[in-house]
């Protein structure tokens, strides 16, 4: 049963034809009953109302096919940067991927980033060159990019028949045989046209280069210029694709249908199945990634790559079995909580709809419902002591927005609402930010944003209004200062009466350093205490703008007190008023939270990543070559303030290439200008 499984990842640039592709797929195979076009919204795989409302994919769609005896469990995912935590989901589980080209456009950012994915993720990896019917492809162009870019492993399988400027068929380079479309789809096979051959036989030498590098007898009988059998080069192809060492090209016309039984017919004869790579990555007891052996004899178990919140069906969890047999009613253990889940039904999905089974094999993907204990990158195992698989690793989101409810008190429901679309979307994140006293959402980018938002409003039924994070700064003092403060007050019966002298200074610390140095007992020790609390609440908000006040050394060196009195009370509030009055005298500034920010980007725009540091207020500290061939890392410093809108600004800048981490380092003195305007936009705020 597993080894005639395939889990096929569909990637690439947005609106290059994946989703297309798998339609076209489901048709054929006749999982469906009409071919689902994008353009008119009533495709199986983008099923959702935003992915139909914008005309792209936003999440990972699965949808299982039978072709020849196999079964072809297609991972749809999205191509826009913003749901590349999507990609990370669907090549965590596949066995291989196919990245689809627009034949038109070739080689963009989005074939890059794809590129870069399955060769982080080690997954084998073919090219499937879209609308090769379309009069304006041009497959040389678009094949002699994907080969300047990711080299020569890149082999062509199956090419276009181009009579003048129309695509009339394509040609299978392994059998050298032509199909030939008619006006209503329809195929019929004939012999290559003879002023066609020298290009057949050129793309082929290309194949059989490819194919003679996995081995020695290949090899040596490519150079013998002996024949190479069928069976031969398929095997070859297989064990290439397999190691990574051939990225074969086909092409089709996935509207029309056209090379998608092609595709099929490739993905079962060379792509591998669950077993061709017989290892899979474990996290050990010292959190370290180690090999494991794949196999069906093995306790069963699963990892679970996805999550969704359906209003119907409740929590979905996606998972692969990773090894074993799963059957309904299984109950499993996850190894790192030691909670127990009974897996009671068990599902296969294609789009959004669910079809029951009663068991599923090593490799094989499913749903199951309604297991709260359970979440994305969980591993379950009937063994209680196995090793957890290898997490999906996300980016993080940098783009910041504050979320205000449209309705008055629905900040639960905000909370609440989020709160399930972070199960879902691990490449959110949110604060209820204390400080600010603002509930912030992270995310990749706008679209990412503007999604998650619309996904709150539909589901959960709260609308709100964004606007741009406030930004936690403090303040500090420069210059030493001695203060009084007196507190009196006579009211009939016991007054109140507290009298402090106090020495501020800048601390060395983040918070305040009390020390005392009154002598004679001017102010008793019992009093101690109330004056350090006094100065702590007010030190939460500073003389400039209302800050925090940080760094602060206060030495109580002199005071007086009433036997009658004196009270607690009485000296937290002189410590207060010592505290207003000594602030102002001492040289307050506003501090800058710092950002230590490293940018990995082209070489060629290093020198626009630099201008734009510097004019957002950043310091340079320097640059060094990365792993990624053509980038450089630019390290600097940068007041986060300046970094609201880094995220869209560097995608623009770059196309997409470029990408950043962004960490808290320290806090600044902000400069006088930036100071004032900070003071006055408080001040605004407030009187507002």
């Amino acid at each position: 049963m597993s080894n005639n499984i395939r889990n096929v990842c569909l990637i690439g640039h947005s609106s290059h034809g994946k989703t297309s592709v798998a339609e076209g797929m489901l048709y054929f195979t006749k999982a469906t009953n009409r071919l689902g076009k994008v353009s008119e919204g009533n495709t199986v795989l983008d099923y959702d109302a935003e992915e139909k409302k914008r005309g792209l994919s936003i999440s990972l769609a699965v949808a299982p096919v039978e072709w020849k005896g196999k079964k072809i469990n297609i991972i749809d995912t999205p191509g826009y940067l913003d749901f590349c935590g999507e990609i990370d989901q669907g090549l965590r589980v596949a066995g291989s991927a196919v990245i689809v080209v627009d034949g038109k456009a070739g080689v963009e950012v989005g074939t890059e980033l794809a590129w870069e994915k399955v060769v982080d993720n080690k997954v084998p990896r073919a090219f499937f060159i879209n609308k090769f019917d379309d009069g304006e492809c041009r497959f040389a162009r678009a094949f002699q990019e994907l080969r300047d870019a990711f080299g020569v492993s890149v082999c062509p399988v199956l090419i276009p028949l181009i009579d003048g400027d129309k695509v009339t068929g394509f040609i299978d380079l392994i059998d050298m045989c032509v199909t030939v479309f008619d006006k209503e789809g329809k195929h019929t096979e004939s012999a290559i046209p003879p002023d066609y051959a020298p290009v057949a036989h050129s793309y082929r030498n290309m194949l059989y280069e490819s194919i003679a590098e996995t081995s020695e007898e290949l090899m040596d009988k490519y150079c013998a210029g002996d024949h190479i059998t069928r069976e031969e080069a398929i095997n070859a192809i297989h064990v290439g694709f397999v190691g990574r060492t051939i990225a074969p090209v086909i092409c089709g016309a996935a509207t029309k249908m056209w090379g998608i039984d092609n595709l099929m017919d490739n993905i079962i004869e060379y792509f591998p199945s669950p077993f061709a790579r017989d290892k899979e990555k474990v996290i050990d007891t010292d959190g370290k990634i180690i090999n494991c052996e794949i196999s069906p004899d093995n306790p069963t178990a699963v990892f679970v790559f996805k999550t969704v919140a359906d209003p119907f069906f409740g929590k979905m969890s996606y998972f692969k079995v990773m090894s074993g047999v799963l059957k309904s009613d299984d109950t499993l253990t996850n190894p790192e909580t030691g909670v127990s889940e009974k897996f009671a039904h068990l599902y296969t999905i294609k789009g959004k709809e669910l079809a029951e089974v009663n068991t599923l094999y090593t490799g094989d993907i499913g749903v199951t419902t309604k297991l709260l204990g359970v979440n994305t990158n969980d591993t379950f195992s009937a063994n209680a002591k196995a090793l957890p698989y290898r997490k999906i690793r996300y980016e993080e989101p940098y783009l910041r927005v504050a979320l205000s409810p449209l309705a008055k008190g629905d900040e639960d429901k905000i909370s609440q609402g989020i709160s399930k679309l972070l199960e879902e979307d691990k490449t959110l994140g949110f604060v209820n930010d204390a400080e600010t006293k603002q509930l912030v959402l992270s995310g990749i980018g706008d679209i990412h944003i503007d999604v998650t938002l619309a996904k709150l409003k539909a589901r959960y039924g709260v609308s709100v209004d964004t606007s741009e994070p406030r930004i936690a700064y403090r303040e500090a003092i420069k210059k030493s200062v001695d203060c009084e403060g007196k507190h009196k007050k006579q009211s009939g019966g016991h007054g109140q009466y507290g009298h402090v002298k106090i020495r501020f200074a800048p601390g060395d610390g983040e918070g305040l350093e009390f020390t005392e140095s009154c002598v004679g007992g001017s102010v008793p020790k019992n009093f101690h205490p109330a004056v350090v609390k006094g100065l702590e609440e007010a030190m939460q908000k500073g003389v400039l703008a209302g800050f925090p006040m940080v760094s602060l050394k206060a030495d109580l060196y002199d005071g007086s007190y009433h036997d009658v009195d004196s009270s607690e009370m009485s000296f937290k509030l002189a410590a207060s008023i010592a505290y207003k009055e000594g602030m102002k005298k001492a040289n307050p500034i506003i501090l800058e939270p710092v950002g230590a920010l490293n940018v990995t980007i082209p070489d060629a725009l290093v020198g626009d990543v630099l201008s734009t540091v510097m004019k957002r207020r950043g310091r340079v500290l320097g640059m060094t070559p990365t792993d990624k061939k053509g980038y450089q890392l630019v390290e600097a410093e940068v007041p986060m303030a300046e970094l609201a809108d880094y995220t869209t600004a560097l995608r623009a800048m770059s196309q997409g290439r470029g990408s950043y981490t962004l960490s808290f380092l320290r806090y600044e003195e902000a400069p006088a200008p930036v100071a004032q305007k900070i003071i006055e936009e408080e001040a605004k705020k407030n009187n507002e």
